[in-house]
């Protein structure tokens, strides 16, 4: 073994890490009670963005040809995060149970527990659900129904990452779209094209909706088992408290999805048919804090042009190539919620990407009723 290496890998590694600090923090608010229940969230909304300020960009690549040996660091969070996770939910559960807290005290630790699912856990369900390992995949699969929102792996990678850009994928938010207006449509179109998109494959294979390697049986089975545990140790007041820390969670997946494409069109072909995505049809910000603590889910474009590739390895791009946020995404989700104001600073960079990338549209206007239905 070459432990001067190991060091330096694990070294180079621990800045990811920081994710578990997340569980510090609500296992002190746990303890302590009352205001101090506002940690996780400060920390998240507030001191992530703050720190990012002060820490600045982080633009070095690493050689995306290195192997997964070499990555025994990076990969090890991504696979012990799961079942810490679900120790972390239930013992919240069982908190708001037992302890002697207030009803205001419940809901913010379960709050705090949501945002942790969802702006922690669902980032490396994602990470995850791309890989081949069948126990990556599944680690990806439970943290999902710990949020309640399983489908999201078969509309992610059957329709976001084929259709990201078009009127086909729900989950690109379309320009001059409100986050509140996103939201619940986001929510039915996911369902409905996840479901579709499953249907469809098993059509092409001669199989019907209900064969048992439709994986919408496995999410169920997963969601349901959840609950009951949760019901085993709440009643229904339990199941109650599972289901708001994963609408928070839910919540905060579909802040990050809305930022990531908004009012981005790969442009159209005609006859149905798009252009190859590109980096250009993803937002990317290269603040370093936010990205340790968001496993470079910011250096977006690469994602989209390479999917499996770890998160290590994603590469940053410049804004000659990609579009680029003003700040982080945790600051830029908080925006999303104020739609004044997230299209005070976000309509103007839509239309300067248009006029640097699609320079040969003059009338978006008139391109999008004549050409692409995708609402400008």
């Amino acid at each position: 073994m070459n432990r001067p290496k190991d060091i330096s890998l694990l070294r180079n590694a621990l800045p990811f890490w920081i994710t578990l600090l997340t569980l510090v923090l609500l296992g002190v608010s746990a303890y302590l009670g009352g205001w101090w229940l506002l940690l996780v969230y400060l920390n998240t909304w507030i001191l992530i963005g703050a720190l990012d300020t002060f820490e600045g960009l982080y633009t070095a690549n690493a050689d995306p040809q290195t192997d997964d040996a070499s990555l025994f660091w990076f990969r090890l969070i991504t696979i012990i995060w799961f079942p810490l996770e679900f120790i972390a939910v239930f013992a919240c559960i069982a908190a708001v149970t037992f302890g002697d807290y207030t009803m205001w005290e419940k809901i913010a630790l379960m709050g705090s527990m949501g945002i942790i699912t969802g702006s922690v856990g669902i980032v490396y369900a994602h990470e995850l659900m791309h890989q081949k390992s069948k126990l990556e995949r599944h680690m990806g699969d439970g943290l999902m129904a710990l949020a309640l929102y399983g489908h999201f792996r078969s509309e992610h990678l059957l329709v976001h990452h084929r259709y990201v850009g078009t009127p086909k994928d729900p989950v690109t938010a379309r320009y001059n779209e409100g986050f509140h207006r996103f939201f619940p449509r986001v929510l039915i179109g996911c369902l409905r094209s996840s479901w579709a998109a499953e249907k469809s494959m098993l059509a092409r294979k001669q199989l019907l909706w209900w064969h048992k390697s439709n994986p919408f049986w496995k999410y169920a089975t997963l969601q349901g088992a959840f609950l009951l545990i949760a019901f085993a140790i709440g009643g229904l007041a339990g199941v109650g408290f599972f289901i708001f820390q994963a609408a928070i969670a839910v919540w905060q997946l579909e802040l990050v999805n809305y930022v990531e494409h908004y009012g981005l069109t790969r442009k159209h072909l005609g006859d149905g048919k798009y252009e190859h995505t590109k980096p250009q049809h993803s937002w990317n910000a290269a603040h370093k804090i936010s990205n340790y603590f968001l496993l470079n889910l910011q250096r977006h474009s690469d994602h989209h042009y390479k999917p499996d590739r770890r998160y290590p390895l994603l590469q940053n791009y410049d804004d000659d190539a990609a579009p680029q946020l003003p700040r982080s995404y945790p600051i830029m989700t908080f925006l999303a919620m104020i739609p004044p104001v997230w299209k005070r600073v976000m309509n103007p960079r839509v239309r300067a990407w248009r006029a640097q990338f699609y320079p040969e549209i003059t009338d978006w206007h008139a391109y999008n009723k004549a050409e692409n239905p995708m609402p400008r």
